[in-house]
């Protein structure tokens, strides 16, 4: 059977965030397995194309006007005039299949290059954006009355999720990292949705990369991500005032990670270490010297440092909503709880040690089940389903 031609439009590619990190490791299982993959990504302010072997790289500079949405996003209002570039590489590479990751500048280009040459699009959700949405609006909620504020944001997240479904139901099949989003996304839009979760290199992210003594009992809580209101990382501090009421010492935080709520963090988190954005080894490094990570997030739809966490020995506390709760089995790789109870979990954690010992093995031995060429495997096995769909015989400039 032929292997799909993929044409992949990235929302992000170099920045750090779990589209981006899924994203390398897509191209990098193509050119793995030499298959026939066109990236078109934005990055820099310089465009290039490359080919090595059978993956094609177009890379597409972004203007001076770029709107700035976090400090490793952006949105350029110019992204237009890359039209003609990308389409002689559509033309050049004839795709089977566009797959697209967002309603980003990229995103809309590969809807509308799909749509004007009649080749099937998939789509993967990797944000909930409704989610971020109705967050992103505290600083007008805050201000209303709590009954107002709370129908404010339900009205925001409703619009927000009505209008991303809309954007999602012009591709064909669709992908989601978890059976929840799945089940949401077939409802609202119609259309087939298959898993396409995350995988982690298990020899990059491993318990051998930790450098503390052996001697140093300090519990190290550790929090990966953005520092921003939609990772709700204002529990992190709340973990701590109430760790110390309980009478629990002996804890440090290491927050790894950087963004708009990074100032009032160092405020009231003030013996904490802020590493700032690690990548590579010091990443490597920093997971494998955590005792247990707390990722208070509501909104991710996966968890990539949850992953990577639990590779790396270190079990996890996670909120029941979003993603990470399918990663961690409560109880035994970490736990799955409420706001209410994490300073609760941790302090389970801190003061039982062999407890906390077991976790770390068991949370290893999950990890080493997972694998990116499994979850990149059923994603070609959802664009089989899309093939009988292209126009038998035509290229892409007869089609257009």
């Amino acid at each position: 059977m032929r292997v799909p031609r993929v044409a992949y439009f990235p929302d992000s590619f170099h920045e750090v965030n779990g589209v981006a990190h899924t994203s390398r490791n897509f191209v990098a299982y193509a050119e793995r397995h030499e298959l026939p993959f066109l990236c078109v990504r934005a990055g820099g302010r310089v465009g290039a194309f490359e080919q090595v072997g059978e993956l094609r790289t177009l890379e597409l500079g972004r203007s001076r006007t770029s709107v700035r949405m976090e400090k490793d996003l952006e949105f350029d209002t110019l992204f237009w005039r890359h039209g003609g570039a990308i389409r002689r590489q559509l033309e050049s590479f004839q795709p089977d299949v566009i797959h697209i990751t967002g309603p980003s500048e990229l995103g809309m280009f590969g809807a509308y290059f799909a749509w004007e040459l009649g080749i099937p699009l998939a789509a993967s959700w990797h944000t909930n954006v409704h989610e971020y949405a109705a967050r992103r609006m505290g600083w007008l909620t805050g201000r209303l009355s709590a009954r107002a504020g709370a129908t404010t944001e339900r009205g925001v997240e409703a619009g927000a999720l009505w209008a991303t479904s809309r954007f999602y139901q012009l591709a064909k099949v669709l992908f989601a990292p978890n059976e929840e989003l799945c089940r949401m996304l077939e409802r609202t839009t119609g259309r087939p949705c298959y898993l396409m979760q995350r995988g982690v290199d298990t020899e990059w992210f491993s318990p051998t990369h930790r450098t503390r003594e052996v001697s140093d009992r300090t519990v190290v809580l550790g929090y990966v991500g953005r520092l921003s209101i939609e990772k709700n990382v204002k529990l992190l501090a709340r973990v701590r005032r109430e760790l110390a009421a309980m009478g629990v010492g002996g804890v440090k935080f290491l927050i790894v990670g950087h963004g708009s709520d990074e100032a009032e963090l160092r405020l009231e988190l003030a013996d904490a270490e802020f590493a700032g954005v690690l990548r590579g080894a010091a990443l490597a490094q920093a997971y494998a010297n955590m005792d247990v990570l707390v990722f208070p997030s509501h909104t991710d739809t996966f968890g990539n440092v949850v992953l990577e966490a639990l590779a790396s020995g270190v079990p996890a506390v996670v909120t029941p909503d979003g993603g990470p709760k399918f990663i961690v089995r409560d109880g035994e790789t970490g736990f799955v709880t409420e706001d209410d109870h994490f300073a609760a979990a941790v302090a389970d954690l801190v003061r039982d040690r062999a407890r906390l010992d077991g976790m770390r093995l068991r949370a290893r031995e999950y990890a080493l089940g997972c694998s990116w060429d499994a979850v990149f495997d059923r994603v070609y096995a959802g664009y089989e389903t899309l093939l009988p769909v292209r126009r038998a015989g035509l290229t892409v400039g007869e089609l257009a």
